[in-house]
C-alpha cells in the first residue's frame, strides 16, 4: 500500500495594482521565485496598454490649477471695475471743474454788470474834467479791479455795424461810407471774456444812394448857351 502524499495549501495572490478598498496604487511586492519575468512582463503590458499611474490621475485634477484659476478670474474682474471706477472719476473731476468756472464766471459777470453805471459816471467825470485827487485814486482802484476779472470795454468810431453787440439810436446816411458805419459811439459796451454784458450805443450811418453819379446818356448833344440877341444885331449892322 502506497504512502498517501499530504495536499499542497492552495495560495491565492491578488495581483491588481489599484486597492479594491482604497482606490490607491499599491506598491508592488518583491515577486515570488520563479514569477520575477512573469512579473516584469505584466508591468510593462500595462504601461504599453496605457493604463494611468495614480501620479497621472491626481495631475489631471489638481485643485491647485482651477484654485489658480479661479484667482486669476477674480482678478481680472477687479482690474476692470478699477479701471471703469477711474475713469468715472475723472470724468467726475472734468465736469466738476467745468462747472466750478462756469459758476464763477457767472458771479464775476454779475458783480461787473451791477458796476457797469459806476464806470460810467467815472468816464463822464473824466471828460468833464472832474476827475482828480482822491477820486481819481478811487476810480483808477476800481477800473483795475474790474480789469483783472476779465471786464473789457469795446466799441470805437468806424467799427462796422454789428446789431449782435451795437445798438444804434441813431441814423444818417452819407457818401463817404460803403455800408452801415459807426460814426460816434454814445455809450461804450463791455464784455467778460465771449460774454457781452451791454451792447454799445451809437449812431449808424448808412450809404446815401442818392450819392452815386450817374452817367450822362450817350449820343447826347451838349447844350448850347442860350442866345442873348447879340449876334441878331450883328448882322443887320
Amino acid at each position: 500500500m502506497s504512502e498517501r502524499r499530504p495536499e499542497e495549501p492552495v495560495v491565492v495572490r491578488d495581483r491588481r495594482r489599484i486597492d479594491p478598498l482604497t482606490g490607491e496604487a499599491r506598491t508592488p511586492a518583491d515577486p515570488p521565485a520563479g514569477s520575477g519575468p512573469a512579473r516584469t512582463e505584466e508591468a510593462s503590458t500595462g504601461t504599453e496598454a496605457g493604463e494611468p499611474t495614480g501620479a497621472t490621475a491626481r495631475d489631471s485634477t489638481d485643485p491647485a490649477d482651477d484654485k489658480l484659476a479661479q484667482l486669476s478670474a477674480q482678478l481680472d474682474e477687479r482690474t476692470a471695475d478699477l479701471q471703469r471706477v477711474s475713469a468715472e472719476y475723472a470724468n467726475y473731476r472734468r465736469r466738476t471743474d467745468r462747472d466750478r468756472e462756469s459758476i464763477a464766471g457767472a458771479a464775476r459777470a454779475q458783480v461787473a454788470a451791477e458796476l457797469l453805471t459806476v464806470l460810467d459816471d467815472v468816464a463822464r467825470a473824466q471828460q468833464h474834467g472832474d476827475l482828480s485827487g482822491p477820486f481819481k485814486a478811487v476810480a483808477d482802484r476800481l477800473v483795475s479791479a474790474l480789469t483783472k476779472i476779465g471786464l473789457t470795454p469795446f466799441g470805437a468810431e468806424g467799427d462796422e455795424f454789428d446789431p449782435s453787440v451795437h445798438e444804434a439810436v441813431q441814423h444818417s446816411t452819407s457818401h463817404d461810407v460803403t455800408g452801415p458805419t459807426v460814426s460816434a459811439v454814445l455809450r461804450h459796451g463791455y464784455r467778460i471774456g465771449d460774454r457781452v454784458l451791454r451792447p454799445v450805443m451809437v449812431a449808424v450811418t448808412d450809404r446815401d444812394p442818392d450819392a452815386a453819379d450817374l452817367p450822362s446818356a450817350p449820343g447826347r448833344a451838349p447844350e448850347t448857351p442860350p442866345d442873348d440877341g447879340a449876334g441878331a444885331a450883328h448882322e443887320h449892322d
